[in-house]
């Protein structure tokens, strides 16, 4: 079965993890996604937060499946007659250096333009367009500057990130979607494009929300679903909201069962309007149902903390499974804390591809998160992430170089 980027090729120039998240998502769509890397060292993730000394991290492993290896010294000047081929063979190039490394390298818009008019060139930059579009960026600083930080934790404390990569991840997956779009593009017009991805801009995109949350609190200068009502104040800005969920339906992360040992007995519980007499079914408090304070869900905002914390002493009976089993029943809807072990051993995740194993020649048998996206008629197979250089030799020959002058050119240092 044919992959649905068949036929595409990527020159990727990333490093660490935006622009790699990007690419990795078309290598797993089915495009030949080529990674440049210096000679000797390659991306810088090999080496970071390594668990076996001399083998590649987990870091690069896991953000480099599906991709070919090659190392170019692109500061030779017969590297840089390799690029300009690759560039002439390939149909997307995709960077996340630093603001201005790709002109500085020799390789400006209007260069890559005359070498191939229907190259689409991708970046990932901190910033668009602005003060700070010479800056760089990495995934915290993207949180703060994009408003999630401000937005994320509890109304008495610091602004907190969140673990999820919002700022790198994040932003290679609008790339992706980017390159998408500008390859279908180009199948009409012919030509192809610049298409750049923010990290700010990204993560402002996931955070949309909140600035919903802004203008309706300059508007009517509350927010009755906040925690902060009704005895709380609010300020000029959307404040930090603990666990609620940010959207009609008030919810909360509880106590089950065990939390007093286990930092993940816990569990997102939502009350849902429709099932509201569900609800005070469950926990034994059938009377609120009809009760005028709590009937209605305007009625219920004021009592808020209250009722949680009947909730809870309900949820506090259950394990966090055991609670999810009866509330299921009843299509109340919550969700269990799940721990990174639980997750890495779920084995429904692993039957659906979330979840996989992969075997690496040096480091062994390592899981990985597959692709989250299904295609029906383009499953998605895990490939081990490359060795420094593995696929040098066979791109070469793809771009019609002879064994000899593969070993002229590494002679000289040029790959």
């Amino acid at each position: 079965m044919s992959k649905a980027l068949d036929g595409v090729r990527i020159l990727d120039f990333t490093h660490v993890q935006s622009g790699p998240t990007c690419t990795q998502l078309l290598a797993w769509f089915g495009a030949d996604v080529i990674k440049v890397e210096r000679a000797g060292a390659g991306d810088i993730t090999r080496e970071q937060l390594r668990d076996i000394p001399d083998v590649d991290s987990l870091y690069f492993t896991m953000l480099n499946h599906n991709k070919r290896s090659v190392t170019i010294d692109t500061k030779n000047p017969e590297g840089k007659q390799v690029l300009e081929a690759l560039i002439q063979k390939c149909d997307v190039l995709v960077e996340n250096f630093a603001p201005g490394a790709l002109d500085r390298m020799g390789f400006t818009w209007e260069r890559i333009q005359e070498l191939n008019p229907r190259m689409i060139v991708a970046s990932v930059k901190g910033f668009g367009p602005g003060p700070y579009e010479d800056c760089k960026v990495y995934e915290n600083v993207a949180q703060c500057a994009g408003g999630a930080a401000s937005t994320t934790g509890f109304d008495d404390g610091p602004p907190v990130v969140t673990g999820a990569q919002i700022g790198d991840s994040g932003t290679g997956l609008h790339l992706a979607l980017g390159i998408v779009t500008a390859l279908y593009q180009r199948t009409h017009s012919g030509r192809g494009q610049r298409v750049l991805a923010a990290m700010q801009d990204g993560v402002l995109n996931l955070c949309r929300v909140k600035l919903r949350d802004q203008q309706r609190l300059e508007r009517t200068g509350v927010m009755k679903e906040y925690p902060q009502y009704p005895n709380g104040e609010f300020g000029e800005a959307v404040p930090r909201a603990g666990n609620a969920s940010g959207g009609g339906q008030p919810g909360w992360i509880l106590k089950c069962k065990g939390w007093e040992t286990d930092p993940n007995a816990y569990i997102y519980f939502i009350t849902q309007a429709p099932v509201w007499a569900k609800i005070c079914n469950v926990i034994g408090k059938e009377e609120w149902a009809t009760d005028a304070d709590y009937a209605t869900p305007a009625a219920r905002l004021p009592h808020l903390k209250d009722i949680f914390a009947e909730i809870e002493r309900w949820t506090m009976t259950k394990t966090k499974f055991e609670a999810m089993q009866i509330l299921n029943k009843y299509d109340i809807p919550c969700g269990p804390i799940l721990s990174m072990k639980e997750i890495a051993e779920e084995p429904s995740l692993r039957k659906t591809g979330t979840i996989v194993e992969v075997d690496h020649p040096t480091r062994g048998k390592y899981l990985t998160v597959g692709n989250p996206i299904k295609l029906s008629d383009s499953p998605t197979e895990v490939t081990r992430s490359p060795l420094l250089g593995e696929h040098t030799d066979e791109v070469m020959a793809e771009l019609g170089y002879s064994p000899e002058q593969v070993s002229a050119l590494r002679t000289a240092g040029a790959i």
